[in-house]
């Protein structure tokens, strides 16, 4: 039956109502599934262990990317020699930062936000400072760990 001046017909409207739902049902249900299957897919780690000789030796006032889950973490060499590895995703929109040696400063190209060395914010639009994380040398390996996470490598 069709309503008079109706584009759309009973039949085609319960169709896609419960079309609809059928495809939300079986949206949920992979959402979980998917969830259920890769439960640290998306999440932060506490710490990363990487190999020291890789991060160490890199040239004064330079940094050297690493992976910090899913987003990207820089390890910095200042000036001075002294290291420091920060998050470098940006606190406003979280886009990628990248280094600018010759200003010295940290820069979010998305909406020209500024980071001095120390990864606090100093010019645009982000509200709080870039995320800095502890750094520690055990032997061969470079530990970088969030602020006051303790981290316990197993002997060998």
């Amino acid at each position: 039956m069709k309503i008079d001046y109706s584009l759309v017909t009973r039949r085609t409207f319960l169709n896609t109502l419960f079309g609809g739902w059928v495809l939300a049902l079986l949206s949920g249900s992979m959402y979980t599934l998917f969830k259920f299957a890769f439960p640290t897919l998306g999440k932060e780690p506490d710490f990363v262990v990487l190999k020291a000789t890789d991060f160490l030796d890199i040239p004064l006032n330079s940094v050297k990317p690493f992976a910090w889950g899913g987003k990207l973490g820089l390890f910095f060499k200042k000036d001075n020699g002294s290291t420091t590895a920060l998050k470098g995703v940006c606190t406003h929109m979280e886009c990628n930062v990248t280094y600018k040696p010759e200003d010295k400063k940290f820069y979010c190209a998305c909406h020209k936000g500024w980071f001095d060395q120390n990864g606090k914010n100093i010019e645009g639009p982000p509200p709080k400072p870039l995320e800095l994380f502890d750094v520690k040398v055990e032997s061969e390996k470079l530990i970088i760990a969030r602020k006051g996470f303790k981290v316990e490598l197993p002997k060998a």
